[in-house]
């Protein structure tokens, strides 16, 4: 009798996680977007379409000063909204880098569910957008990924490489992410639809690539971000220490202190 009520609960959990997981690995934030004005002074309102026919929100915001050096693609990670990464955007922008942040899939107003099918479907249609732009050279188109996002821009990266991949703090599969955070659940690694296995993926990306690990992180170790760095081909660099992310990092590093993840 015990051990069929123990089985039946075993059922109900594995059950109840099957339905859930993606509640537990997206969160999109609730409520109104910030209007661009207030979140990245001076940016385009923009929209492109998805190959399934989703229509993304996004904004460009273009280089200060005359020409473009580069231009950033931002993914974001699985929390918030385009708005959150207003100040990076101006930083860029500042330094002469034209920079397009973009939600996902049902973040940021936009229709859809969010999953690893469709993030990635999300990331092709913003580059697609950006290779239109006459005001944009996609020899000269940058990827950069924070933490889910870099798993998103790896994929992407495998598929069509940029002239620079930018991770911060990248993980190596959400498997070993879930093995992490929820050690008391040791099959939850099997029961995930979306794996974003980077560790896979990035022995195929062929470009130069920077690997951006908080010392501090407390969601994804650095150790996870070195194991990526290992396995990406040269030329590579990791910056393993806290840093204030601003255009310095895609050349140099300062060594400034941050506040974290």
């Amino acid at each position: 009798m015990a051990l069929g009520l123990m089985a039946v609960g075993v059922v109900l959990l594995v059950t109840l996680l099957w339905a859930v997981q993606r509640r537990l690995i997206y969160f999109p934030r609730p409520g109104e977007l910030a209007p661009a004005a207030t979140a990245l002074p001076g940016a385009e309102e923009v929209t492109f379409q998805t190959e399934d026919g989703l229509r993304l929100g996004g904004w460009f915001s273009p280089a200060a000063g005359a020409e473009s050096s580069a231009t950033i693609l931002v993914f974001n990670g699985n929390a918030g909204d385009r708005s959150f990464r207003g100040p990076l955007a101006a930083d860029l922008s500042r330094a002469e880098l034209s920079v397009l942040l973009f939600d996902y899939r049902g973040y940021g107003r936009n229709p859809g569910t969010p999953s690893e099918a469709g993030l990635l479907m999300d990331a092709r249609a913003a580059r697609a957008y950006l290779t239109r732009r006459r005001d944009v050279d996609p020899d000269r188109l940058v990827y950069f990924g924070e933490s889910l996002g870099a798993a998103v821009a790896v994929a992407l990266a495998a598929e069509q490489p940029p002239a620079v991949l930018i991770l911060r703090s990248p993980f190596t599969s959400l498997a070993e992410m879930a093995h992490l955070h929820y050690p008391f659940l040791p099959v939850v690694g099997f029961l995930l639809r979306d794996r974003f296995a980077s560790i896979e993926q990035i022995p195929r990306v062929r470009c130069p690539v920077l690997i951006i690990a908080g010392e501090q992180d407390q969601i994804v170790p650095p150790a996870y971000s070195r194991r990526l760095y290992e396995a990406a081909h040269d030329p590579k660099r990791l910056i393993d220490r806290v840093v204030r992310f601003t255009a310095d990092a895609l050349g140099r590093d300062r060594g400034e202190p941050t506040g974290g993840g």
